[in-house]
């Protein structure tokens, strides 16, 4: 078979395999870092509850979940102000009370576009609002800066604009695991097509990488169909995620889809709820899964956007400003609402509608960054250009 009708009929499963085919191993004692990007702007008044505030009931007649007072479907007390939904009771709930989990509302960007594409990229890029260098992500750069403390890699169907202009960082789809793309016999074919070719340990990279994932995958597949979270979900995700994180990798992105609640989203109970119960039980199986490097890990979830505190006339929300983010890992000093905070009431809203950002998530990032990799403020200022790092004493 000639090499171009090969490759034409495996269109479908070839990945790129020369940027995307990279192995990284870091060193053991290198801490790792996720970055968990909810794409869609989740709703972060229905996740971290400002209940103290009688503003919020009145906002939300039909979406408010309900005070703390020890039922079921009401928030779990936090501190004074805030509480969480209890969609996230038993997992990242679990996880504060441990210490082991933290948030930062009023979190964000100065992005005031609204626009789902334009915020994620404006985010991704991690650059002053008046710089659009397009293939320039922020994670790409931290990387550079760390070297071979990074390992990086991305668990996406695409190398996302995070890790744009990082050089060769894998990226791995999540979607369809648990079946080798190749086998032997293929994966032999393929690499000796590029024997003599200047791509050949690109090749072979990339077809040892997915090898490599599909066998790590092919155990737990079998097993999609037992609990409550099938094959797709983030919780058995997470896991996978884990093993890599583990053994090999230090530097992760993944994403998660499906925040855009503008129809019933409802409250204690809805679409809004059953999409967190499935991303704080993979959060929570990801932390089991390390063991004792979850001492050494440190999660942040993040979104592009919040969304606007009243809800609309379709028992939704939609595209807002300031978010909250969360910090997770072993080590972290949590069980605690960390950054500047105002009282949630109608005068404090931005423009009458959006939670304010009032802390800047290349500053808050950067400050963690500092204090997770001792990096100084020469090699903050190459991942966050224009940026004072802010140290929230998380880590």
């Amino acid at each position: 078979m000639r090499r171009r009708h090969f490759l034409s009929a495996m269109a479908a499963t070839l990945p790129a395999l020369g940027c995307a085919g990279r192995l990284f191993a870091a060193p053991a004692s290198a801490p790792r870092f996720l970055l968990v990007f909810l794409r869609g702007g989740y709703d972060c008044a229905n996740v971290l509850v400002p209940y103290a505030s009688d503003f919020y009931f009145e906002s939300r007649p039909n979406i408010a979940i309900a005070r703390p007072a020890g039922k079921t479907d009401d928030a779990l007390v936090l501190d004074t102000n805030w509480a969480l939904a209890p969609a996230l009771r038993e997992s990242i709930g679990a996880l504060y009370a441990k210490k082991q989990a933290a948030f930062v509302p009023f979190a964000g960007t100065d992005d005031l576009s609204r626009s789902h594409f334009e915020t994620q990229d404006s985010i991704e890029r991690g650059l002053p609002l008046n710089r659009h260098d397009f293939h320039d992500g922020f994670m790409a750069r931290l990387a550079t800066v760390l070297g071979a403390r990074a390992a990086p890699i991305a668990f996406t169907d695409a190398l996302p604009l995070t890790f744009d202009g990082g050089g060769d960082i894998p990226n791995v789809s999540l979607r369809n695991v648990g079946k080798a793309p190749f086998d032997e016999r293929q994966s032999a074919m393929l690499s000796g097509m590029y024997r003599e070719h200047h791509l050949h340990a690109a090749v072979a990279d990339g077809l040892q990488l997915r090898q490599h994932v599909a066998e790590e995958f092919a155990a737990d597949a079998q097993a999609a169909n037992r609990g409550a979270i099938n094959a797709r979900g983030f919780a058995l995700q997470a896991e996978r995620v884990a093993r890599l994180m583990r053994e090999q990798y230090r530097l992760g992105f993944i994403d998660v889809g499906g925040w855009d609640t503008h129809v019933n989203q409802g409250g204690a109970q809805g679409q809004l709820a059953a999409n967190l119960d499935g991303l704080g039980r993979g959060l929570a199986a990801y932390a089991a899964a390390l063991g004792s490097e979850w001492n050494d890990t440190v999660v942040a979830v993040i979104s592009e956007f919040g969304r606007t505190f009243r809800e609309n006339g379709n028992r939704g929300t939609d595209h807002g400003h300031g978010t909250a983010y969360w910090l997770l890992g072993g080590g972290i000093a949590g069980g605690r609402i960390a950054g500047e905070q105002v009282t949630v009431q109608s005068s404090t809203l931005l423009q009458n509608r959006d939670f304010p950002v009032l802390n800047d998530y290349r500053a808050l990032l950067g400050g963690l960054f500092m204090r997770l990799w001792g990096l100084d403020r020469a090699q903050l200022e190459r991942v966050f250009p224009q940026s004072t790092p802010h140290d929230l004493r998380l880590v």
